[in-house]
């Protein structure tokens, strides 16, 4: 009887053994559980002197007037590039030198001189012939040109002179004919850092009187 409850338990062991055994044969594996990789942070680690490098290496113009200092200008020196002092000091195509006097004509013209005269622009005053009338003195004497500066109206001087006082100097005249100086260029030429030196236009107005 002992050895017959001996053998019934180790069959009901074995049927749970083989049970067991099936179980895990038919059992649905996990999902393998994803590899979380380890996250990488970037440390930038900044020089002491790379704030001055990023300065220093930033496209910053320059200005030509900002390179003179107080220091240079109480020097006298110019610390400006070649093309700065080129563009400063370029000389315009039509420039007419008011210095020389092969640049001046002379006209002696009655009245009604038959010239109709126009203001230059008020920064440098001066008038010059706007045109001439057709069949006029000046016209028929073919001695002035339109554009022409006035300069002089017998002795007097009209160079930078508004209108009023260059038609007064001509209604002054007594003259049976009229002196009158132009030069031939434009008022950019005769007027400002181009024009004539008043020391120049004193001893050519002399030489002018010389002649009336």
């Amino acid at each position: 009887e002992r050895l017959t409850r001996m053998l019934t338990t180790t069959t009901a062991l074995l049927r749970v053994a083989v049970l067991a055994a099936t179980a895990r044969a038919f059992r649905t594996p996990l999902a393998a559980a994803p590899t979380i990789a380890p996250r990488r942070t970037t440390v930038v680690v900044a020089g002491i002197f790379d704030g001055v490098k990023d300065a220093f290496s930033q496209d910053v113009s320059i200005l030509e007037d900002d390179r003179v200092t107080p220091f240079d200008r109480w020097l006298g020196i110019d610390v400006r590039s070649d093309d700065s002092k080129s563009e400063r000091y370029s000389v315009p195509d039509d420039f007419v030198d008011s210095m020389d006097a092969a640049n001046y004509v002379v006209a002696r013209l009655p009245k009604p001189m038959g010239i109709v005269f126009e203001e230059n622009d008020p920064a440098t005053g001066g008038v010059f012939v706007a045109s001439l009338a057709d069949g006029g003195a000046a016209a028929t004497d073919g001695v002035v040109q339109t554009g022409d500066q006035l300069v002089a109206v017998g002795p007097t001087l009209c160079k930078g002179s508004d209108f009023d006082a260059c038609l007064a100097a001509i209604q002054a005249s007594e003259a049976d004919k009229t002196k009158l100086v132009f030069f031939r260029g434009g008022p950019s030429s005769l007027y400002g850092n181009l024009g004539a030196s008043d020391e120049w236009m004193a001893e050519f107005m002399d030489k002018q009187r010389a002649h009336p």
